[in-house]
Formats: C-alpha cells, sequence, structure tokens
C-alpha cells in the first residue's frame, strides 16, 4: 500500500532534513544548558508520533480525499512539532516569520486531519452498510477469515449469546451449509481455485440474504447464517433459496467449468451455541439434504 503513496513519502522525508538545515544555517546553535529538556521531549515525541501515525495511515488506506486529508494534515503536525522542536537547539531572530509560520503548521495539520475525519464519518456509514451482513453488534478485525473476509466461528458463537441475552425467548435461526464435494474442486482444480470457489459462494449468499442477518464461514467448506427473528419454518425455506441460488452459479476454473451445490442443515438458537452448531454439524453430514437436528 505504500507503493501507493511513494511521493508524499519522498516529500516527507525530504521536509525533515530541510527543516534542519533551514535552522542549522539560518540560527544560532544554543548551548547545552539552555536546552528545555522536557520542551524537547514533548515537542519532539509529538513528531514522531505524527509520522507514525502518517504511516501507519497510508499503509492503511488507498488514495483519496480521505487519505489525503488525513495524511496530509498528520505530515503537517509532524512537520510543524518538528519545526518546534528544532527551535528548542537554535535561536532564530525574532524578527523572522519563516520559523513562525512553520510552527503554524500543527493546528493547519489539526485543522486537515478534522475535516478528514468528518469526511471519514461518512466512509464510514457506507462502509458499515456494506458490512452489516458480515459483522452485527460489533466489530472485531481479528476474527475474520483471510479468504471470504467472513467471521469464523468463535465470532458466530459470540454473536448467538448476544442474541440470545438482547432478544430471550424470541425466535432466531440458525443455517449451516455445506458444500458438496470440495475436496474434489481442492484435488482437481487446486486449492487456489478452491479458495475462488468459497469466495464466489460467500458473494452470492450475501446477495441472497437480509441486512439483519449474519453470514460468517463456519469451517473449511462450511457456511453458517445467524437469522434473527426468522422461525425454523422460513429458515428451511431460505436455505433451500440460498442451496438453489448457489447451484445456479456458473464458476469458471482455469481448466473448466465448476459445479457448485450445497448440503444445508436448520435449528433454532435456543440452547448453548457449541451444542447447536455440533448436532447442525452431525446433521449436515447426513445424505438426507435438509436435515436438520431434533
Amino acid at each position: 500500500m505504500l507503493q501507493l503513496h511513494r511521493n508524499s513519502l519522498v516529500t516527507a522525508a525530504l521536509a525533515l532534513p530541510v527543516f534542519f538545515l533551514l535552522y542549522s544555517t539560518l540560527g544560532v546553535a544554543k548551548p547545552v544548558y539552555a536546552w528545555k529538556w522536557m520542551d524537547i521531549i514533548c515537542e519532539g515525541g509529538t513528531a514522531v508520533m505524527a509520522g507514525v501515525w502518517f504511516l501507519f495511515t497510508l499503509s492503511s488506506r488507498p488514495r483519496g480525499l480521505v487519505t489525503r486529508l488525513l495524511a496530509g494534515g498528520l505530515c503537517a503536525i509532524m512537520l510543524g512539532s518538528w519545526a518546534d522542536c528544532l527551535d528548542e537547539f537554535f535561536a532564530i531572530d525574532k524578527q523572522v516569520l519563516w520559523d513562525n509560520w512553520l510552527e503554524a503548521l500543527i493546528p493547519f495539520g489539526m485543522l486537515l486531519v478534522t475535516v478528514g475525519m468528518y469526511y471519514w464519518r461518512h466512509e464510514q456509514f457506507r462502509l458499515n452498510e456494506h458490512l452489516q451482513k458480515r459483522e452485527r453488534l460489533f466489530r472485531d478485525h481479528r476474527a475474520f477469515d483471510r479468504i471470504t473476509q467472513l467471521a469464523d466461528a468463535s465470532y458466530l458463537r459470540t454473536q448467538i449469546r448476544l442474541e440470545q441475552e438482547r432478544r430471550p425467548g424470541l425466535d432466531c435461526a440458525l443455517v449451516l451449509l455445506d458444500i458438496d464435494q470440495f475436496h474434489l474442486i481442492n484435488r482437481e482444480h487446486g486449492h487456489a481455485e478452491g479458495d475462488r470457489v468459497l469466495q464466489a459462494v460467500g458473494h452470492m449468499l450475501l446477495l441472497n440474504l437480509r441486512n439483519d442477518d449474519l453470514l460468517c464461514r463456519y469451517a473449511g467448506d462450511r457456511f453458517a447464517v445467524l437469522m434473527p427473528g426468522v422461525s425454523r419454518a422460513d429458515a428451511v425455506e431460505v436455505a433451500r433459496h440460498l442451496c438453489f441460488m448457489v447451484g445456479q452459479m456458473r464458476h469458471f476454473a482455469r481448466d473448466g467449468e465448476v459445479r457448485l451445490s450445497l448440503r444445508h442443515a436448520c435449528s433454532m438458537t435456543d440452547g448453548v451455541p457449541e451444542v447447536v452448531l455440533a448436532e447442525l454439524s452431525r446433521a449436515v453430514e447426513t445424505p438426507l439434504r435438509g436435515a436438520a437436528p431434533a
């Protein structure tokens, strides 16, 4: 990601020594006894931390308005704090204005960061809508699967417990979906193609779920759907629809078309999450498609 922001990195890296040369050339070095160590630590520390945040921003975001505002503001804070720190080592004539202008980069940078956070807030609202079916009630990036960008089984169990606490006694269905003969896909087309199949199936499932539903990658080639406010009978209909939609997919591997089908099992989340999921796992392994635990 840093490669996308090479010009910004080069500009910031060049500005730091330029500032030092400017102060050392046009200023007079102060004796060591005149140094104010607390000011040096605070102002220098602010420059270092702003620089770290600047790198974090560039390394984690694509180019765009929000990135420019946040990174530009943090860079300005870093350079302004660096100039403020250099002022502790070199005496500058009070009649000179450029020193004040450089230190004024700090409030200017804060203004840019504030505007950037305003637009970042609107960006987050859009992302929250997009991720609603992947995360419910809380966000934890550590629980997300790298391949499908869906939450894992641990996250699912946590969500089931939260749903039981929030709305006890109300219907909440759980569907487990298993890709038929997935091991043959890996064997015939390779694991990279198997990963693409998981991604494609995950996208298809997301397109056919409500905003209130939660889709997780339960394990391997299995997906789980948590559906608050849905009865068992309705969950079965939804599961059949999901299986039908995936069955209609045309997934093309490099060496031919891959036909996909799903098995499903349904249950209610009125028990211990680990027990419910274990029963669903056993049910989905039975040859009777759509079998559900007792």
